[in-house]
């Protein structure tokens, strides 16, 4: 019974990792650069890599950096850096939940408010340098796709961007909707127009056209569940 459920999840994760490839395959082509932006242990930055692409991985957390260290460190496709991304350069307090690191988060209000605050404690807090993604398009090049992952932190990374990145992803929760159209509102600011969402992990965008922001908005509206998220991507040409 073991060594069936051994090969029972290695099964799993090949068809998840074989459908986020198909899916990521629509956006990047071998030798793009890819910008992964709150990279955590690298489970994007893998998917990219089998796409061909060069990635910049952001991880501010140590525990997290030491892992993408010991997994893509001697890949020279591969830039690892360790700090964060904010509206400014300077630094950030980072608090983390040692027993769910995926959930550590520079937003107070997401530690606070949000559907985790109940269930898990941040114990511990690290002072990390943060930097912009204007910088590091200025340092690393413009890449072809830019994920942002960070818990509740996505407006004040976005404030950092001027550039228009040909595709670009952030994450959404229910609960912080509001901080969802902030981000989109500096999107549309600096020239995007043309939007998208994938619900959950499910490895597809929901409308086979991109739409508006007021059409997303409508069609986020009608799931009625109260844990809903995603990503929503942007696109600019």
């Amino acid at each position: 019974m073991r060594l069936f459920h051994k090969f029972f999840k290695r099964d799993t994760k090949n068809q998840e990792m074989q459908a986020m490839e198909q899916f990521y395959s629509q956006f990047i082509t071998p030798g793009d650069l890819c910008f992964d932006v709150g990279a955590n242990i690298g489970n994007r930055t893998e998917v990219f890599l089998k796409l061909g692409a060069n990635i910049v991985c952001i991880e501010p957390q140590e525990s997290c950096y030491t892992t993408l260290k010991k997994l893509y460190g001697n890949n020279k496709k591969v830039t690892i850096l360790n700090h964060g991304l904010a509206d400014k350069e300077g630094f950030s307090t980072l608090n983390i939940c040692e027993n769910a690191p995926t959930i550590s988060t520079m937003s107070d209000t997401w530690m606070h408010e949000g559907r985790f605050s109940k269930n898990y404690k941040w114990t511990r807090t690290q002072l990390v340098p943060v930097t912009t993604l204007d910088q590091l398009i200025e340092e690393y090049g413009l890449p072809k796709l830019c994920k942002i992952d960070v818990e509740g932190f996505e407006f004040q990374v976005l404030k950092g961007l001027h550039t228009q990145i040909p595709y670009l992803s952030f994450e959404f929760t229910k609960e912080f909707f509001d901080n969802a159209k902030n981000c989109i509102n500096h999107l549309i600011s600096i020239g995007y127009n043309e939007f998208n969402c994938s619900i959950g992990e499910s490895q597809q965008l929901f409308s086979p056209a991109w739409i508006t922001h007021d059409e997303l908005y409508t069609k986020l509206e009608l799931y009625e569940d109260v844990f809903l998220w995603g990503d929503i991507y942007a696109r600019c040409y």
